[in-house]
């Protein structure tokens, strides 16, 4: 049997796996455009995702020493031993959501990201739904995302410095859940935080590393978990730094 493909998170940054770039300045619109566009033939993507990606420079995010290689299907240092994720690890949970609430007004979908980092992913997410919030635990990437997020039109959007292990319960109940680090379990609170019909994505430890877990909240206390593909994360921690 083939194995699943690797998504890799927040925490080791890969070669891609995609074809390269060439020829192309790499923090230049026309190899971003290349990026996305290939991911979306890949991968078949959402045309609203697709839409949102090309338009969000993924360059803006990343430290200047890597903005070279901000449009290549590779995770990137942003500091503090973390990582802004592979473009086709972001596409691929996002897309997830999006398929998953195909049919509904987008609008009136509200979101809960578990850890910020440098503002990327909240970005595409705020260009997506209605309602956008996201919480990061380590203050100086609190602060890069907001930098980073500054002169976007990020209206709908609500970052929080916190503990993300707690949720956000006064905000809840939310349709979609996606979180960026890896715990042993699954948090309660964010299970009692999805509305009947939300979705959850998160990476999870397991035997063999971790896996990207979806739990899929059916009503009245019942869940569905499906384990996905293999996944590599940050660990999820607790408190604040």
């Amino acid at each position: 049997m083939a194995q699943k493909p690797e998504l890799v998170g927040r925490s080791i940054p890969q070669a891609a796996q995609l074809p390269a770039v060439s020829g192309l300045g790499l923090d230049s619109d026309k190899a971003r455009f290349h990026l996305i566009d290939t991911l979306a033939q890949h991968f078949q993507l959402d045309s609203s995702l697709v839409e949102v990606m090309r338009a969000v420079p993924r360059h803006r995010f990343v430290e200047p020493a890597f903005v070279s290689r901000a449009n290549e299907d590779m995770a990137l240092p942003i500091g503090h031993q973390q990582t802004i994720s592979k473009p086709s690890t972001v596409a691929r949970m996002l897309d997830r959501i999006l398929k998953h609430h195909h049919g509904q007004d987008r609008k009136h979908l509200k979101i809960l990201e578990i850890g910020t980092g440098c503002g990327y992913q909240a970005a595409l997410l705020s260009r997506l739904f209605g309602e956008v919030f996201s919480i990061e635990r380590i203050k100086d990437l609190h602060l890069l995302a907001k930098k980073n997020l500054r002169g976007m039109q990020c209206f709908n959007l609500r970052m929080l410095f916190a503990d993300g292990l707690k949720g956000l319960a006064q905000a809840a109940p939310f349709d979609a859940i996606i979180a960026a680090a890896a715990g042993d379990s699954i948090p309660e609170a964010w299970t009692q935080q999805l509305k009947p019909g939300g979705i959850l994505l998160t990476p999870v430890a397991s035997a063999n590393g971790q896996v990207l877990e979806q739990v899929i909240y059916l009503g009245h206390g019942n869940f569905q978990h499906v384990q996905l593909d293999a996944v590599r994360f940050v660990p999820l921690l607790q408190g604040t730094r």
